[in-house]
């Protein structure tokens, strides 16, 4: 018998991204990512939720999807469509909402059911990094539209349409992240998010909405969201737990009609998402919705505040941002000239880890000079340590500050 090992690679498949790194545990310094504040995680509460769903609803998990059917637990779906409406504008009932395994899962499920090789699909210039990853790997053209402090540009967004319906080209959809727009942190106004969804009607373009961080606006004015103007079911809108509560807790949703949720069921199979997790974080967040939040943007604006004043601090004026309404990171540009991806590695070896413009574009070169900096996981000493360090590496590698 044979002892020559297997080699599974001459059987991949071609086109696979970069196999991942083995993991060696957090770096000191990690500004990557969605990890939320650990001293802010509600363990108590989360076992009192725990216990009271287990001990009420516990024999449920005998059957796949908890007598709640494939859509996701009743009680989270309720909650959802309250707070939906009271937050976001948005008036759907729970036949209307699709619970999925992060907003990772709904994105994939919606691509899936969407896209084929050689699609168009229309996002901001700047835009999150998995989707422009997931859009590339499927083959997938991407039109960047540029963004100025109000969201994506409507002229060009205007412009761009018109000239793919004079090459023959109808683009699948308009994907957005209209509320702390990630990376940027921007907020679209009402006027643009309307204008944006005339245009959607007008060419017959839907609109994917990615609403993630909707809630962590620190203060003012909560801008309703698209999905909230639709009547013509022009608007697909996605959100997530994972900001509002815990990355680990692996929920997200989505808000379409049932002719898209039933084809996107057809996709899912995966039994379900996590009845577990649905369950209680369903029981949290009837609970203490309004409290857990104002402790998370409270943290979230403090670490925010910190992480700039040691900007400032280490890398005075030669760095521009602009400081976002709410939300867990910043978008930082540096002097034309600087690459960011020639400085992952030098910080990668000094502790720090950070987010290179390029990986958040849909024309990587235009923001070689940008960074992406996640406040939200480090402590506000670590922040400070980690700015000092990451400026001596900037000023070592690329001559800056």
């Amino acid at each position: 018998m044979s002892t020559q090992s297997l080699q599974y690679s001459n059987l991949f498949v071609k086109g696979l991204p970069p196999a991942a790194s083995p993991w060696g545990g957090h770096i000191p310094f990690n500004f990557i990512g969605g990890n939320a504040d650990p001293d802010l995680q509600p363990v108590e509460a989360f076992i009192e939720s725990a216990s009271r769903v287990f001990r009420d609803d516990g024999r449920s998990l005998a059957t796949y999807n908890t007598n709640s059917g494939p859509l996701g637990y009743l009680p989270l779906r309720k909650f959802l469509v309250e707070k939906l409406a009271r937050h976001r504008g948005i008036n759907v009932s729970t036949d209307e909402v699709l619970i999925t395994s992060g907003s990772g899962q709904a994105i994939n499920l919606i691509n899936n059911i969407l896209l084929e090789p050689q699609d168009t699909v229309i996002t901001e210039l700047y835009s999150y990094a998995g989707v422009l990853s997931n859009l590339r790997q499927r083959n997938v053209n991407i039109v960047g539209i540029d963004t100025d402090e109000g969201g994506m540009i409507m002229d060009q967004l205007s412009s761009a349409l018109s000239n793919l319906r004079n090459k023959g080209v109808a683009p699948k959809y308009i994907y957005t992240i209209p509320t702390l727009q990630n990376p940027t942190g921007t907020v679209m106004g009402m006027d643009r998010r309307q204008e944006m969804l005339g245009l959607s009607q007008e060419f017959s373009v839907p609109i994917f909405e990615d609403e993630c961080y909707s809630d962590l606006i620190f203060e003012g004015e909560w801008e309703h969201a698209i999905r909230s103007l639709d009547q013509s079911n022009h608007v697909l809108h996605i959100g997530s737990f994972s900001k509002s509560l815990s990355p680990a807790i692996r929920l997200g949703y989505v808000v379409a009609p049932w002719e898209v949720l039933s084809q996107m069921l057809a996709c899912k199979g995966d039994g379900g998402t996590g009845s577990m997790e649905q369950m209680i974080v369903g029981d949290y967040f009837q609970n203490n919705y309004e409290e857990h939040m104002g402790v998370l943007r409270s943290g979230l604006q403090r670490k925010l505040n910190v992480l700039i004043a040691s900007l400032k601090e280490h890398f005075g004026p030669v760095v521009e941002f602009e400081p976002p309404r709410g939300g867990m990171f910043l978008w930082i540009k540096f002097p034309e000239g600087v690459d960011s991806r020639k400085l992952v590695e030098p910080a990668r070896q000094a502790g720090i880890a950070f987010n290179p413009g390029p990986d958040w574009c849909a024309e990587p070169d235009r923001a070689a000079n940008y960074i992406r900096l996640c406040y939200a996981f480090p402590s506000d000493d670590t922040i400070r340590e980690g700015v000092g360090k990451l400026a001596e590496i900037f000023h070592q590698e690329a001559g800056v500050p």
